[in-house]
């Protein structure tokens, strides 16, 4: 479980790593016109700030886990990360754009899955 646990985080990590880079050098217009129409309603400093909240949590995924520096913000990033998907669901939904709801619910079951491992059975303290 440990190796499926380390390619949730892996792969996890290189999406948000690239989503939340995008959202860092881009201006607004170019992310809408690019199909995250959601951020439509977001002003510029609030897109830059969900882009490096998914840059930290990206690294967060990875690096505490494989560094062995403070393992414990692996699950943490993971529990941060399904809120902020969460969140975007609902922002989602309240926008009545459902055509990302499976992809939402599959994130969430994966960081969730991910969490799960790393605050139990597969913790990096045992």
């Amino acid at each position: 479980m440990n190796i499926a646990l380390w390619i949730i985080a892996g792969v996890l990590a290189a999406a948000f790593l690239a989503s939340g880079a995008m959202k860092l050098v881009q201006p607004k217009d170019k992310l809408v016109a690019s199909g995250t129409e959601f951020l439509e309603g977001f002003g510029p400093v609030s897109i830059k700030t969900i882009g490096l909240l998914e840059v930290l949590a990206a690294v967060g995924l990875v690096l505490p886990g494989a560094l062995d520096i403070a393992p414990v913000l692996v699950p943490l990033a993971a529990i941060g990360l399904m809120v902020m998907v969460v969140v975007a669901a609902a922002v989602q939904l309240r926008r009545q754009e459902t055509r990302a709801m499976a992809f939402n619910v599959i994130v969430v079951a994966l960081v969730a899955f991910l969490a799960w491992g790393r605050l139990g059975p597969e913790s990096f303290t045992g």
